[in-house]
This record gives structure tokens, sequence and C-alpha cells, in this order.
């Protein structure tokens, strides 16, 4: 009976792990394959070099990241535009996404590839943003700035390092939201 091979889908998994845990250079074949428990001999069966892994790496950032939070929403039933429901499923909001997204933003201010593959993702995001703030809001420029806001507090909570007296990180983030898709003119005194 031959050998079972690790699946290809193993391998792309630690690289991702590596990448959230070390950055791109701890993306290495050798230490991959140890990860594993396995011999480095099964990557080449799958990819001709660490460049290739790295593209499927990108990849499945990218399908998870977008394409596989649309899907969901539109199994539930859930309407893009929903801004709750985008919230509750945007790509940020999965614990496991956040150190890879982090270290995809690390690497893309060092390469110009993994740069413009960032600029696609965030662009995707700021569009279901765009949509789902203009269900309810008709001013094109306000629909930009709350969706830039959105986005950033989305990213930027993780790299800030303040403290909320008085609140959690996880309450100032709820009612920054609630802020966000509160109607234009409603200034939310009667809380």
């Amino acid at each position: 009976m031959g050998a079972l091979r690790t699946p290809r889908e193993k391998w792309v998994e630690a690289g991702l792990r590596a990448l959230a845990e070390g950055g791109v250079e701890a993306v290495r074949v050798e230490a991959l394959a140890k990860a594993l428990g396995v011999t480095k001999g099964g990557f080449y069966g799958y990819f001709a070099d660490r460049g290739a892994l790295l593209t499927e790496m990108l990849d499945a950032w990218e399908r998870e990241s977008i394409d596989d939070v649309l899907e969901r929403l539109e199994q539930e039933g859930s309407d893009a535009r929903d801004l709750d429901e985008l919230a509750r499923q945007f790509t940020l909001s999965l614990d496991h996404l956040i150190p890879i997204d982090l270290a995809v933003r690390d690497w893309a201010r060092r390469d110009q590839t993994v740069a413009e593959r960032l600029r696609r993702v965030d662009n995707r995001r700021m569009q279901l943003l765009r949509d789902a703030i203009g269900t309810f809001c008709s001013d094109p420029d306000e629909v930009e700035a709350r969706s830039l806001l959105a986005i950033c507090a989305a990213i930027g909570s993780h790299f800030l390092a303040a403290d909320h007296p008085g609140r959690t990180r996880a309450e100032v983030i709820a009612h920054a939201g609630a802020i966000l898709r509160r109607p234009p003119g409603d200034s939310g005194s009667g809380r």
C-alpha cells in the first residue's frame, strides 16, 4: 500500500499559519514539512516552487476574505446590502483571518504584486460597504466616508494600543458601528 500524500490544501493552510505567525519570511518549505510531519518531497508534487505556494496562499486568503463571505450571505438569504449582516460576516470578524490579513498587509509593503492583490480585496470590501450604506444614505460623499471609517475601524482596531476607560474595545467598536449605521440627520441623542 502506497503512502498517503499530504493534501495540497494542508500545505496552503500550513503556509497561511506560518505567514500569520512569522510573516512571509516564515513560509519555508522545510519548516512547513516539519510542521505537517512529512518530508518536503511531497510539496513538489503540488507546487513548482515556493512562489507557487505563495500565490495559492493569496488565492485562498482572497477567496475566504470575500468570495466565501458573499456565498454565506447568499446561502443565509441575506442581502449583501444588509449592513448588520455584512458586519457579522465581514472577513475581518473571522478570528483566524485577522492575523493572516495583517500579515498580508505587512507583506504588501514590500511586494508590489501582493500590494495589488490587497488593493483588489480592499476595493471589493469597500464596494460591499458602499452597497450596504447606500441602502440608507443617498449622499455619495457620505457613503464613501462612512465606508472608509468602517473599514478603517475593522483594520485599525487591531493596530491600536489605546485603552477605552470604562469600556471594552468591543463595546467601542459596536458603538462606532451603530453610529455608522445611523441614517443621515439622526443625531442619535435618543439612546
